[in-house]
């Protein structure tokens, strides 16, 4: 199993934290989300890692150069790093040669959140915080007849339950052309600007897609400056 790590965007909503620096590289509790997801990968077994680097990506490669976690990582250059992140996950697909575990590399977490995936029965999964309903911007875990059917901010009309997110998707080498495919039926459209999850619904509709729920640890999204002091005060004391 491999880690690819999303990591090309810009984070424009974080401008004032973080000061022209990729996001994976924000700084909580002097360490940085980046350092971070490499020892909790290596923690796990996990010792070879994927980047899709774009915006201030050299900085991102200088990070990873003075690391010794442990985790081999190599590099995919996504140039249209202001589109959506579809087209890091397009770009990405090369990197799909093992099971992998696809990330975004905004959230800080516990361990036990990444072990509760790399761990899990289902050989597709997504993890759920159980524990969230839908305010506004989080990303919804949807499940139906015990699968999930949808990863989005769009509400379907018909579910049994849902809950937020964490925005690790572990997917079996095996299901990775059914992903491609789904992917690809977007990008054929021109559709660069959607999110990746968005570009999903076919491969939860052809794949059937697991959960873990993981309602009670700590772990956040870092979106907003409101997050990282969220990341700061509630969720850094707990791991």
């Amino acid at each position: 199993m491999k880690a690819v790590i999303l990591a090309a965007g810009v984070g424009r909503r974080l401008w004032e934290v973080t000061q022209h620096r990729p996001k994976c590289l924000i700084e909580i509790g002097g360490r940085s989300l980046l350092h971070r997801y490499l020892v909790g990968l290596a923690g796990l077994g996990i010792t070879r890692a994927t980047i899709v680097v774009g915006y201030r990506q050299e900085m991102i490669r200088d990070a990873v150069a003075g690391e010794d976690c442990g985790v081999k990582v190599d590099f995919l250059v996504n140039d249209q790093f202001h589109r959506g992140s579809i087209s890091s996950l397009w770009i990405a697909r090369t990197a799909l040669d093992d099971d992998a575990i696809v990330m975004d590399a905004d959230v800080l977490f516990h361990h036990h959140v990444l072990q509760r995936l790399v761990e899990s029965r289902h050989e597709n999964a997504l993890l759920m915080d159980e524990t969230v309903t839908q305010t506004g911007e989080e990303c919804m875990v949807v499940v139906a007849g015990g699968r999930v059917i949808a990863l989005s901010k769009k509400m379907p009309e018909q579910y049994d339950y849902a809950g937020e997110g964490v925005g690790f998707l572990r997917v079996r080498h095996a299901d990775t052309p059914h992903l491609v495919a789904s992917l690809q039926s977007h990008v054929d459209q021109g559709s660069w600007n959607m999110e990746y999850e968005d570009a999903l619904l076919e491969f939860f509709h052809t794949v059937k897609v697991g959960h873990e729920k993981i309602g009670g640890l700590p772990w956040t999204e870092i979106d907003f400056v409101e997050d990282v002091k969220k990341a700061e005060l509630d969720v850094l004391p707990k791991l």
